[in-house]
């Protein structure tokens, strides 16, 4: 008998022959007392981003509005050598056409590649105020997921209508067959010795263009 099959000897000798399964409590709040796009909710997805370090900018509902936030997003981190930035296909050209040396992905670029290009722009899916979280389904608009976790800045638009109350809500928006990515505020860990490192999982500064 191997390591695994003592292990697993020894869990169905702890369940006995018919184990029953534990009831998953489901008492969770389904249904929020706000509509989505709500002043409220949207003050809330605001304010729970800023607590998670995030850089939050507030702009119109058009596409040109958009676009002068994004750069002036990206303005103070510009310099000669990192003035370049990759967007998700499906971006409207309005949103990046106040910067200079943009990529449209193609999917063809490496982690390497990518990790040349310092900022990136993409649109998202929902957001939860509840939690202060960022919904992205890798759809044209979103973009795959490698082009939002290796370059250092990542700059999000959040519709407001788009904006949720609770997980619950969320998910059941969401097609659970595509690759969700769930961004709660910039990578950061406190693994080692409790201290707080940013940009190890995905990037280290998360400006958040909440529309409308």
């Amino acid at each position: 008998m191997n390591a695994r099959e003592e292990v697993l000897a020894r869990i169905r000798g702890a369940l006995g022959e018919a184990p029953t399964a534990a009831p998953v409590p489901r008492a969770y709040r389904r249904v929020s007392d706000h509509d989505p796009g709500s002043r409220e909710l949207v003050d809330r997805l605001v304010d729970r981003l800023a607590d998670y370090r995030a850089t939050v900018l507030r702009s119109g509902a058009d596409d040109r509005s958009i676009g002068q936030a994004v750069a002036d997003a990206l303005a103070p981190l510009a310099t000669p050598r990192t003035d370049r930035a990759i967007t998700a296909p499906g971006v409207p050209g309005d949103w990046v056409a106040r910067l200079s040396g943009v990529v449209v992905d193609d999917g063809t670029l490496t982690a390497r590649e990518l990790d040349r290009i310092p900022a990136v722009v993409t649109g998202s899916v929902l957001a939860i105020a509840d939690t202060g979280t960022i919904a992205l389904d890798g759809t044209p608009l979103c973009g795959r997921r490698a082009i939002t976790l290796v370059p250092d800045t990542h700059v999000c638009v959040v519709r407001v209508k788009d904006v949720v109350d609770t997980v619950p809500e969320g998910l059941a928006r969401l097609d659970p067959r595509r690759p969700l990515t769930l961004i709660s505020g910039p990578s950061a860990t406190s693994d080692i010795e409790l201290t707080r490192v940013e940009g190890v999982h995905g990037p280290r500064t998360l400006i958040v263009i909440v529309a409308g």
